[in-house]
């Protein structure tokens, strides 16, 4: 039985939080938000006294509110405890997965690691011609003469373009002032805020990385082959270990799917 030795302190441990998935507000299961992951992120900074936090990233992006809220708390709470924090993307850290990334002091990738992405998309259908094809009349009343901007059952009006690009201006300049403030003048290379993606060295040349580096063997090299890791992530649910969900959202599936596909993954 191990006994306890008053004011001698145990081996360095590294609080290691898991952060997989696409980006969005809401419940559904295997998604990254400020809600789900608030709990799990304060009690990685207070409990044992870390000597660091390690973020393992594996994200394709998402919500832009989402991912400056969950950067905005791990911030937080680094300052507020003193506590370094290190980055460390598995497959993808691309648009807000890259935002997320930019919460370390350090980012490590694989070799073989996507990342950058910094801009903003919106993406959409059409279907008005398909409705008058079928002879379908759409009535929509509103009080507002942009309350049906970008309207899918309705012809694409030119300042619904205008005003939507001027908003995901306003968005990518808040995105490209957070990467700027986080990696200040380790940022190398010209255009990187274009919306262009990089892979492992790559991304190191141009400063969006520090280097490349695995969790274990990098804090193993920072704080000794004794440190010991704290595990934290989301939990999945009975329905979803089984791969079924009790309300069906194959729309909502498939745009995931979507936001992977679009790195290969």
């Amino acid at each position: 039985m191990k006994r306890f030795i008053p004011f001698v302190s145990g081996p360095p441990l590294v609080a290691v939080i898991r952060l997989h998935g696409v980006i969005a507000s809401g419940a559904k299961p295997g998604t990254l938000n400020d809600a789900t992951l608030a709990p799990l992120i304060e009690k990685a900074f207070r409990k044992g006294k870390p000597k660091a936090v390690a973020l393992l990233i594996n994200s394709p992006g998402g919500s832009p509110v989402q991912s400056s809220l969950i950067a905005a708390r791990i911030r937080g709470l680094a300052e507020e405890h003193d506590i370094p924090v290190h980055a460390f993307v598995e497959d993808v850290a691309a648009s807000g997965g890259y935002w997320l990334a930019c919460a370390g002091d350090h980012i490590w990738l694989d070799d073989s690691s996507i990342t950058g992405s910094i801009g903003v998309i919106s993406a959409s259908f059409g279907f008005d011609k398909l409705m008058a094809h079928h002879g379908i009349d759409r009535r929509v009343h509103t009080a507002g003469k942009d309350k049906s901007m970008l309207d899918p059952f309705r012809p694409e009006r030119e300042e619904d373009v205008t005003r939507l690009k001027d908003l995901q201006r306003q968005i990518h300049d808040s995105f490209i002032a957070h990467v700027k403030a986080r990696r200040g003048s380790r940022l190398t290379g010209e255009d990187l805020f274009t919306g262009e993606i990089w892979v492992g060295q790559g991304a190191v040349d141009l400063g969006l990385a520090d280097g490349i580096a695995h969790v274990q063997p990098k804090m193993k090299e920072i704080f000794g082959d004794d440190v010991k890791f704290s595990r934290y992530g989301p939990k999945r649910g009975l329905f979803a270990r089984f791969g079924a969900q009790i309300v069906g959202d194959a729309l909502a599936q498939i745009e995931d799917r979507a936001q992977w596909a679009r790195f290969g993954l």
